[in-house]
C-alpha cells in the first residue's frame, strides 16, 4: 500500500456558489452543510492519524 505521500494527488475541487442569488435562509443551510462537510473530513483526518499512530506503535522497536 502506498503512503500518503506517495499516492498521486487529485487537486481538490471546490466550485463556490454564487452567493447574490441566495437568500437569507439559503445561506445559513449553505453555511450548515459546508460546516458539516468540514466536519466529516476533520473527522476522517483523525481516523487516519490514530491508525498511522497505531501503526507505529505497534512496529516500534523496544527502546525507541
Amino acid at each position: 500500500m502506498l503512503e500518503d505521500e506517495e499516492r498521486p494527488r487529485q487537486p481538490v475541487r471546490f466550485t463556490p456558489l454564487p452567493l447574490d442569488a441566495l437568500g437569507v435562509a439559503e445561506l445559513r443551510a449553505y453555511i450548515a452543510a459546508l460546516q458539516a462537510e468540514i466536519a466529516r473530513a476533520e473527522a476522517a483526518i483523525s481516523a487516519r492519524e490514530a491508525q498511522r499512530s497505531a501503526a507505529d506503535a505497534f512496529f516500534r522497536r523496544p527502546g525507541q
